[in-house]
């Protein structure tokens, strides 16, 4: 099974980098049999909105999971309930609208687990992540051996104790939230891909995502400023997961990171 993992679509210049790269690299890989983003960024840099979530998934994605900001637009509640593509962190409150995992039917007809928790260090007050995990893995251990988390945290090693702590029991840990791809992606011991953070798609001419001189700005008056996603140098951040069809462990995770200016240089 291969699986391609977008990370965290930042506004109109993410969607427009998933638009005009996803068909480039799912011909490249003679297709996936499930393609999953994050996308709790999209509408305006903060938020989705059910035209964002329905332009997103006309791209052939299957899945789109969240994080923190997944509340920011307020559109959101509409369609939460009942938006069977979409997920949340998993460890809200009792009683949250939406859901925090789900299992989709992938092109090869295989069913794929997708699991979203969020970290607790330096982020909002949610549950403890690891019990959050031991509560849903046997619920979807039960439909399915092809299990994939996105762990949205801040903290590197928060996401690297996750990785461990769910080794083998999981095909694959992806960290997203800091929009940062980092490049130690591996497998574990115990055949569970990770990756500490996928990274962003969406400008990288910003301080993650958001024109820099109204971040600068702010660092430096220490005064709240009104942030504006950004528009230059758009690259799409992801990774390329393969899984072995039989045990569902993973046997390769790739690094993804394509500029936007490549693709349309090459037409």
């Amino acid at each position: 099974m291969k699986i391609l993992f977008i990370g965290d679509i930042v506004g109109s210049p993410g969607r427009k980098a998933l638009a005009n790269l996803l068909p480039h690299l799912i011909e490249q890989a003679d297709g996936f049999d499930a393609v999953i983003v994050n996308a709790e960024n999209a509408a305006g840099g903060k938020g989705l909105t059910q035209s964002v979530l329905d332009e997103i998934l006309d791209l052939e994605v299957d899945v789109i999971t969240t994080g923190n900001h997944v509340w920011d637009n307020r559109d959101i509640f509409r369609f939460i309930d009942t938006e069977p593509n979409l997920v949340r962190p998993a460890n809200f409150p009792k009683g949250t609208p939406g859901r925090g995992w789900l299992v989709a039917t992938a092109a090869s007809g295989t069913r794929i687990g997708v699991m979203n928790i969020a970290g607790q260090l330096y982020m909002d007050s949610y549950e403890n992540p690891f019990h959050t995990f031991d509560a849903i893995f046997p619920q979807i251990q039960a439909k399915t051996r092809f299990i994939l988390l996105d762990f949205h945290a801040e903290a590197t090693a928060e996401k690297i104790a996750m990785g461990w702590y769910v080794d083998g029991k999981v095909s694959a840990v992806v960290g997203t939230h800091t929009h940062v791809q980092t490049a130690d992606e591996q497998i574990l011991p115990q055949g569970t891909a990770y990756i500490t953070d996928v990274g962003m798609t969406g400008p990288h001419d910003s301080v993650i995502g958001m024109k820099k001189e109204e971040v600068i700005d702010r660092f430096r008056t220490m005064l709240p400023r009104r942030y504006q996603v950004a528009g230059g140098n758009i690259i799409l951040c992801g990774v390329i997961l393969e899984l072995d069809d039989e045990s569902g462990k993973a046997l390769s995770i790739q690094r993804v990171r394509l500029p936007m200016s490549d693709i349309i240089k090459a037409q």
